[in-house]
Order: structure tokens, then C-alpha cells, then sequence
């Protein structure tokens, strides 16, 4: 199932602001649905990757504690207008999703 990811750019005090915010359930699988009362399974992102013009800049391990739709932030120093910023991240099911934008 394709989610959507949407990423936004901000420079500021040199250095570029990268916001990013994907559509997903981040469930835990702990929660019951209230109408089966079957255990919900587990689904959440496991790995957000932050690239500048193809190089790794950054990268967030993440887990089970993090909020539905998680928005992430993270702070490129060194950037210029006109480079590619880009973000991929993978789930527990399989499931990737990516955004990129330019630095304007």
C-alpha cells in the first residue's frame, strides 16, 4: 500500500531544516480493535534515510514508539540552493516510501 510522504525544506542560520511527514498507522501491535477484539499487528518504520545530493547525511532508527503519521526533522549544515534533498524510509511489512525536494 503506497503511503504518502511529503518533505519541506526551510534554510535558516546556515543550515537547512528538512521537515518530513509520512502517512502510517505506527502501530505497535499491542492494541486491540475494539469491534473484532483481535490483537492489531505490528506496523511501523523501521529506518527514515536523509540523503544530500546522493551522499548520507543522516539516518533514524526508528521504533514502535512513535506516534500515527510521524513527522520528522533533522538539520543539514553545508547545503546550497539548488541541492537535492532526499528522504526514503522502509517498514516491518516491506512497505517504502520516498519525497525529495530541492533547496531553494
Amino acid at each position: 500500500m503506497a503511503r504518502a510522504t511529503r518533505m519541506r525544506t526551510k534554510v535558516q542560520n546556515g543550515e537547512t531544516e528538512v521537515l518530513v511527514l509520512v502517512n502510517h498507522p505506527m502501530e505497535t501491535g499491542q492494541r486491540t480493535d475494539p469491534k473484532t477484539k483481535e490483537k492489531i499487528p505490528a506496523h511501523w518504520i523501521q529506518k527514515m534515510t536523509f540523503s544530500l545530493n546522493g551522499k548520507e547525511v543522516a539516518v533514524a532508527d526508528m521504533g514502535v514508539a512513535i506516534s500515527k503519521d510521524p513527522l520528522v526533522s533533522v538539520k543539514i549544515k553545508g547545503t546550497k540552493a539548488g541541492d537535492k534533498v532526499k528522504v526514503t524510509w522502509n517498514d516491518n511489512k516491506g512497505e517504502t516510501g520516498d519525497a525529495e525536494a530541492a533547496i531553494s
